[in-house]
């Protein structure tokens, strides 16, 4: 069985299929061969080619729902993906195609409509973005992380929906044996995403002195955004790489953006959340969307990220008030879809083999 892969710009575009592919590699371990076809981007090459994909690079344009002078360039460069990923699938010839989303999956999509590789492609926010909505044209399956997003589809797209959950690289059972929490002072984990988040760098740096008695503090910047800030219990790195799973294992609580694959990385190790999504003016509403349905559940503190008071109020909540993070865990529970990437494998191999017989 022969998968094209494909996704990218962000880790949330590209870690879940990861997971995925772990799962087909234990599946089907003497039969199953796969590739990437990417955005070319710096990051995003480096994490496909670390995790031993072969990695083809195509053409992309940002996909707008507002017309902007340079949509104009960007479809001439999604044209020319498109031609793109038709050449490397007609020569790769896959037998299926899976997109985790973001602009660059709209070209293998399409190409693989047209050289009729059936594709399935992936959702994880609770919008979807416009990427999806245009592969879900020309996809064969479409799954969504839970039941209430079939409504962001039109009617007749439904009957290809399948609702998987979102596959997450990490195991709470690992980390328990792995990475065990060590007895002492707490420890606040402050992520921003892949990219790192200005806004939540700030809050942090802003607020130290009044964060650090309560907790030591382990802080993602992001690429570029590292500050040397030597103070005891505060701890700074630019990118977590494999540690990742050992470093959220190990913290008490986290902070970090709303993303749907953090999110799922979150619940899978049970860790208590305060979220800060991105707002209207940065994104489409997914984040707000997303961290809207944990905090009506009692599985997250949501913030703006824009006060002092408000984010100590958040940590000083999770972290000291009498069972209160213990319930945010067990609530958390209930939204959790477990062994996403395990329905998400059986899937590909089930189209794989319908089309065989």
């Amino acid at each position: 069985m022969k998968i094209c892969f494909t996704g990218g710009g962000t880790g949330g575009h590209v870690f879940p299929a990861f997971a995925i592919d772990a799962e087909l590699r234990h599946l089907l371990p003497d039969n199953y061969t796969r590739f990437w076809i990417g955005s070319g981007q710096v990051q995003e090459r480096r994490w496909v080619e670390a995790a031993n994909f072969p990695y083809y690079a195509i053409k992309s344009g940002k996909l707008r729902r507002y017309f902007a002078w340079k949509t104009i360039s960007d479809a001439f460069a999604v044209l020319i993906g498109i031609i793109q990923a038709f050449k490397i699938l007609r020569r790769e010839r896959p037998h299926l195609l899976f997109s985790k989303g973001g602009y660059v999956s709209v070209p293998p999509v399409i190409a693989a409509w047209f050289l009729r590789i059936p594709s399935v492609t992936h959702e994880s926010d609770a919008l979807p973005g416009l990427a999806t909505k245009i592969n879900s044209l020309f996809a064969t399956k479409i799954c969504i992380p839970f039941e209430e997003v079939a409504q962001e589809f039109k009617p007749r797209r439904r009957k290809k929906l399948v609702v998987t959950g979102v596959p997450t690289r990490f195991s709470l059972e690992r980390a328990q044996h792995l990475y065990p929490i060590k007895e002492g002072k707490k420890r606040l984990l402050v992520l921003g995403g892949s990219q790192g988040a200005a806004q939540i760098n700030a809050l942090i740096w802003e607020n130290l002195e009044r964060l650090l008695p309560l907790c030591d503090i382990i802080h993602q910047t992001g690429s570029g955004k590292l500050q040397v800030i030597e103070k005891p219990g505060y701890h700074a790195t630019q990118f977590f790489h494999s540690e990742l799973e050992e470093v959220i294992g190990g913290a008490t609580a986290v902070i970090s953006r709303a993303g749907a694959t953090a999110i799922a990385d979150f619940l899978e190790l049970q860790k208590p959340m305060i979220l800060v999504p991105l707002n209207l003016k940065a994104s489409r509403g997914d984040q707000l969307a997303n961290a809207k349905r944990l905090e009506e559940a009692g599985a997250a503190l949501v913030i703006s990220g824009e006060d002092g008071e408000e984010l100590i109020q958040a940590v000083t909540k999770v972290l000291n008030e009498e069972g209160f993070k213990e319930e945010m865990v067990e609530r958390g529970k209930t939204l959790y879809s477990e062994g996403a990437q395990k329905r998400i494998a059986h899937l590909l191999i089930g189209i794989k083999g319908e089309r065989n017989g």
